[in-house]
């Protein structure tokens, strides 16, 4: 069941020559900090399974972040970054308030024991544009978040809701699944998995991944075949094995 009460008050201190809660058109409204989004234009139709190769495990996060419901669509957007403390999910709550459209809020959670969400959370969440939450914790309300549409990638789900009492900055360095992640890194995630992509790097990336994408998609199976024995034979022979 929805709980309004997950959007308890949150008044956001105000910094010496901030003029509003949020900036500028690509602006996060965090110092310092330039959301970017036209940077994630082309990244939607890259695999995760092409960026993973690129980039290596270290960019991967691990498999207990997963979509929580079937089915769920390719999302990337840049990352605006949110770190909640054990049993707490106030600054989620801001950050749904204060990401940009097309963001896709990356939440490091303190533990697996509380919701950092719910349905009232995600439905105002993806009426603002959020693309999808990543966390590294859980949510509540799963029927309610399928029933919607709205992509999220978690731990799992539990009934108990956080508390929302612990303030911090938004946008500063996270870890999730495993992976650091920065405000702006592009994000591309699915059901294959999620990747983030340092965003001075997301030029050259995305190139590459194209170029890599369009040499596999022309190449049949009867070639990819061909190849793929001749490499395998090619190890086997060079470590000793014999049929």
């Amino acid at each position: 069941m929805n709980d309004i009460s997950e959007f308890e008050e949150f008044k956001e201190p105000r910094e010496p020559g901030r003029t509003g809660e949020s900036g500028g058109p690509g602006e996060s409204g965090e110092p310092g900090v330039t959301d970017g989004f036209g940077e994630t234009d082309g990244f939607g139709g890259i695999s995760p399974t092409t960026l993973a190769d690129l980039l290596g495990r270290g960019q991967v996060m691990d498999i207990g972040v997963r979509p929580l419901w079937p089915s769920v669509p390719r999302v990337a957007g840049p990352a605006f970054t949110v770190r909640c403390p054990p049993g707490d999910n106030l600054m989620l709550h801001a950050a749904v308030h204060r990401a940009q459209p097309g963001a896709v809020i990356v939440v490091e959670s303190g533990d697996v024991d509380h919701a950092l969400a719910g349905g009232n959370v995600c439905a105002v969440a993806q009426r603002r544009g959020i693309a999808a939450f990543v966390t590294d914790g859980v949510i509540r309300d799963l029927a309610e978040v399928r029933e919607m549409g709205f992509p999220v990638f978690a731990r799992g789900v539990i009934p108990i809701p956080g508390t929302k009492k612990a303030v911090g900055p938004l946008n500063g360095p996270v870890r999730c699944g495993g992976v650091a992640v920065d405000a702006g890194d592009i994000v591309v995630a699915d059901e294959e998995g999620i990747v983030v992509v340092p965003r001075a790097r997301h030029e050259q990336v995305l190139l590459d991944a194209r170029a890599k994408a369009a040499k596999e998609a022309g190449e049949s199976l009867d070639a990819w075949e061909a190849a793929h024995r001749a490499r395998i034979d090619g190890i086997l022979r060079d470590n000793g094995f014999e049929d």
